[in-house]
């Protein structure tokens, strides 16, 4: 088989000759390898995978072939193309990553101006509030107290705690209404990172 010309090596493989194809591999792979080589800048591990691939798929495509000069040039275009994939593919990526890497470089800028404005406007909201309705919020939600241990604390009914809660809720809800949205956004973000 090592001296057929390609013709015949060609017409074995078609038919299936798993030994007509051996010979082919051991003609050219060497030598694809350091083509697919000066591609894949020097890494001769992807160059075989590439080189590889291109004799899987000469052997699964066997019956259907379709080559015109020889073998040799069929090789060589296949490796050839398949190599110009993965360059496309590689600059799409890069290009990829760097949109994805300004989006989150503007999201975090964004987020961070967001924050900035709703940490003032939140204080500016706070102030707003009347002082008792205040200390107890900032009890609740500064301090992680109960409602009975601010009641206690205070000396004033559970049911005080309840409605002045409510109040300042009502009052931060009202007074906060334009950035619950951005709230909800920045919570998802960063509980989903």
């Amino acid at each position: 088989m090592e001296h057929l010309n390609e013709n015949t090596l060609l017409e074995a493989i078609r038919q299936g000759e798993s030994s007509a194809y051996d010979v082919v591999f051991r003609r050219y792979y060497e030598v694809l390898c350091h083509y697919a080589a000066k591609f894949t800048d020097g890494d001769l591990d992807e160059a075989e995978d590439i080189v590889q691939q291109t004799f899987v798929k000469l052997w699964e495509r066997r019956s259907a072939l379709e080559i015109t000069h020889s073998i040799k040039a069929y090789l060589y275009k296949t490796v050839h193309n398949a190599c110009l994939n993965r360059i496309r593919h590689l600059q799409t990526k890069n290009r990829y990553q760097q949109f994805n890497a300004g989006q989150l470089e503007n999201q975090h800028a964004y987020q961070d101006e967001t924050s900035q404005e709703l940490g003032a406007k939140f204080q500016r909201a706070m102030d707003d509030l009347p002082p008792q309705c205040r200390h107890i919020f900032e009890l609740s939600r500064f301090e992680a107290l109960k409602y009975r241990e601010i009641a206690e604390q205070l000396d004033i009914s559970i049911k005080t705690v309840e409605t002045q809660m409510g109040k300042a809720l009502r009052i931060l809800r009202v007074q906060l209404a334009d950035y619950l949205v951005t709230i909800s956004g920045i919570c998802f973000t960063l509980f989903h990172l």
